[in-house]
């Protein structure tokens, strides 16, 4: 949900670690940032079904044209209307333009038939001069929610941010209409941040009531997730 534009002011030079990050391929990115902690992350297994599901990491660049529209039905099914109800709107042509951010990875997740049923993107980034890996997106399909799979994704972003120093947290951006996803990151360990915007007064009497939150988790530099 987060505008890329705000990540764009804030680019640093290309000797910027963050920068650094963004321009290794995915291989390297992997084996240097995200650094699982089994080799077989690449398999994840429904404890409802037992269906087997299969995970990889893509840059934006490297997505077909058919999992990149994948992911874009993905987050209209299960946001649209959330961005409709929002003061910015559902601007599909906008999205899209913003899911194909060459900065941008997505951990893709897939059924036995090859067909996208989940996925997140992130980016390490700058948030207010802070160095942050940002979740821009995590959408499930219904089945796959409530066992486990968005935790573990979250699971692979605090990997990202404790491999990329100086990243010390993890950030995201959520609708407050979308109370089901506000308890997830909750109970994920993620609070509000201090730089979410708050209630204020406008000229003419008007009032701004912001209808999202900024939230954020941090991570600790000896390899430790912080709970």
């Amino acid at each position: 949900m987060k505008t890329l534009k705000q990540s764009v002011k804030r680019r640093r030079a290309a000797t910027d670690p963050i920068e650094r990050a963004n321009l290794k391929d995915d291989e390297t990115f992997i084996r240097e940032h995200f650094c699982p902690s089994t080799p077989t992350w690449t398999g994840w297994i429904n404890p409802k079904t037992e269906e087997r599901h299969s995970l990889d990491l893509i840059q934006s660049g490297n997505l077909t044209t058919e999992d990149l529209e994948a992911c874009f039905r993905l987050v209209e099914e299960t946001s649209r209307a959330d961005y409709e109800s929002s003061l910015i709107g559902w601007k599909p042509d906008k999205k899209l333009t913003e899911m194909k951010s060459p900065e941008l990875r997505y951990i893709i997740v897939k059924d036995s038939t090859g067909i996208i049923r989940g996925f997140t993107s992130l980016m390490p980034t700058y948030e207010e001069g802070e160095p942050v890996v940002y979740c821009y997106e995590i959408h499930l399909k219904p089945e796959l929610q409530g066992a486990g799979l968005g935790r573990m994704l979250i699971g692979f972003l605090e990997n990202v941010a404790v491999n990329t120093p100086p990243i010390e947290k993890v950030m995201l951006t959520c609708y407050l209409s979308n109370e089901r996803a506000l308890a997830f990151y909750k109970k994920a360990g993620f609070e509000k941040d201090e730089i979410s915007p708050e209630p204020r007064k406008l000229r003419f009497g008007k009032e701004f009531i912001p209808d999202y939150v900024i939230m954020s988790k941090l991570v600790s530099r000896s390899g430790q997730k912080e709970n």
